[in-house]
C-alpha cells in the first residue's frame, strides 16, 4: 500500500510542477494573504483574545495553507484527473479508492506541511512568538485538517465540469472560511452570536485547535469541543465522497 501511495505521488508531483500556475497558487498565496490581513489584524481590538497581532495572523495563516494548497488545489486537480480518465485507469489497477484519493493528494499535502512548519519556525525565530505549548494539538489539527480539506476537494470537484469551474465552486467555502472561521478575525473579537454559528464551520475548528496548540490557550472543554466538531465535519465530508464522488468523465 504504501508503495502504491509513494508511486501515486511521485506521479501527481510531475504533474503538479508542470502546472505552473497551481504551484504558484499553492506555494505563494498563503504568504500573501498573510501579508495582506497582517496589517488588518493589527487594526482589530486584540485585549479580549490574549493574542497579540502577530500571534493572530500567524497562527491564522495555517487556515490559509489548508485552503490553498490543500482544498483550493486539489479541487481542480481532482477534476482533471477525472476529466483525463486517469482516475477510471488507477481503479482498474490494484490502488482502492480511498489509496487513489490519498495518493493523488500526497504533494498537496506535503506542499502544505512544509509551509505550516515554515510557519513555527519563522514566528519563533524571527517574529519572537512563544514555542507551542502543545504540539500534540497542533498536529491534531493539521491532520484533521489535511483529511478534512482533501475529502472536501474532492466533495466539490464532484460537481465541477472542468478544473477553471472546481476553482469557482471551491470560492464560496474559501471565502467563507476566511471569514468566517478565526483566519483573518479571531472568533473572540466577534459578537458572541456569530462566533456560535461560526464554531460550526469546518475550518473553525482546525484553526482553534492548531492556534490553540500554538499559543495553549485551549482548556479541555474546548478542546474536546473543537475535536468533536472536527470528527464530525471529517465524517460528513468522506460519506459525501463515497456516495458522490464521480470516477467518469463528465464529458
Amino acid at each position: 500500500m504504501a508503495t502504491r501511495l509513494l508511486a501515486l505521488g511521485r506521479a501527481e508531483a510531475t504533474l503538479l510542477k508542470r502546472n505552473k500556475t497551481a504551484l504558484y497558487v499553492a506555494l505563494l498565496m498563503p504568504v500573501l494573504m498573510v501579508w495582506a490581513m497582517h496589517s488588518a489584524t493589527a487594526k482589530l481590538d486584540l485585549e479580549k483574545t490574549g493574542m497579540s497581532a502577530n500571534e493572530a495572523s500567524i497562527t491564522g495563516a495555517f487556515g490559509f495553507v489548508l485552503l490553498f494548497a490543500v482544498y483550493q488545489n486539489l479541487s481542480g486537480a481532482f477534476v482533471a484527473r477525472r476529466e483525463e480518465l486517469v482516475l477510471k485507469r488507477l481503479r482498474t489497477s490494484e490502488a482502492g479508492d480511498a489509496e487513489i484519493l490519498a495518493g493523488s493528494a500526497l504533494p498537496a499535502v506535503g506542499v502544505a506541511l512544509a509551509q505550516c512548519v515554515v510557519l513555527v519556525v519563522a514566528g519563533a525565530a524571527w517574529l519572537h512568538l512563544r514555542v507551542p505549548a502543545r504540539p500534540d494539538l497542533l498536529i491534531a489539527g493539521f491532520v484533521l485538517g489535511v483529511v478534512l480539506f482533501v475529502a472536501l476537494a474532492a466533495v466539490t470537484a464532484t460537481g465541477a465540469r472542468t478544473a477553471e469551474s472546481a476553482q469557482l465552486l471551491s470560492t464560496p467555502l474559501l471565502l467563507l472560511s476566511v471569514a468566517g472561521s478565526g483566519v483573518a478575525v479571531p472568533l473572540k473579537v466577534m459578537p458572541d452570536l456569530v462566533a456560535d454559528i461560526c464554531e460550526l464551520l469546518p475550518m473553525t475548528p482546525v484553526v482553534e485547535l492548531m492556534r490553540g496548540g500554538w499559543l495553549g490557550t485551549l482548556g479541555l472543554y474546548e478542546t474536546v469541543g473543537h475535536l468533536a466538531t472536527a470528527l464530525a465535519w471529517v465524517v460528513i465530508a468522506v460519506f459525501a465522497v463515497r456516495k458522490w464522488f464521480r470516477w467518469e468523465s463528465r464529458r
